[in-house]
């Protein structure tokens, strides 16, 4: 029986799993952010973006949309550097960054009206 250290200092495999975790966690939120966004792009409506406020068209949140994307992928990178073709626990991570934003979301919404919608 080989007892062996655990790993420690700078890019030990603990440390690496809660950084590939944190980053899919927010390539979660940041993917699912995109998804409002190409759904105003695709049906020509106005929602609120940072780069154009409350009145944001079609383009703008396109463009932003894809910024998004481009975020989430990114920030897979640790996770897909791992390699394997099946997810570890970077999957239930990027899921709960992608929950934790539709609850934001839908809360918001509901409560705060932060996009244009009007209330009949």
């Amino acid at each position: 029986m080989s007892l062996s250290k655990p790993p420690t200092g700078n890019g030990s495999k603990t440390t690496g799993s809660a950084l590939s975790r944190i980053s899919a966690f927010a390539a979660g939120v940041a993917m699912a952010n995109s998804g409002p966004h190409l759904a105003s792009l695709i049906t020509g409506r106005e929602h609120l973006t940072p780069l154009g406020g409350r009145s944001s068209g079609p383009l703008v949140n396109g463009v932003w949309a894809s910024l998004n994307l481009a975020v989430g992928v990114a920030l897979l990178q640790p996770s897909r550097r791992r390699g394997g073709r099946r997810w570890d626990n970077d999957l239930p991570a990027f899921e709960l960054g992608c929950l934790c934003l539709a609850a934001w979301l839908a809360a918001s919404e509901a409560f705060l009206a932060t996009s244009n919608h009007h209330r009949d």
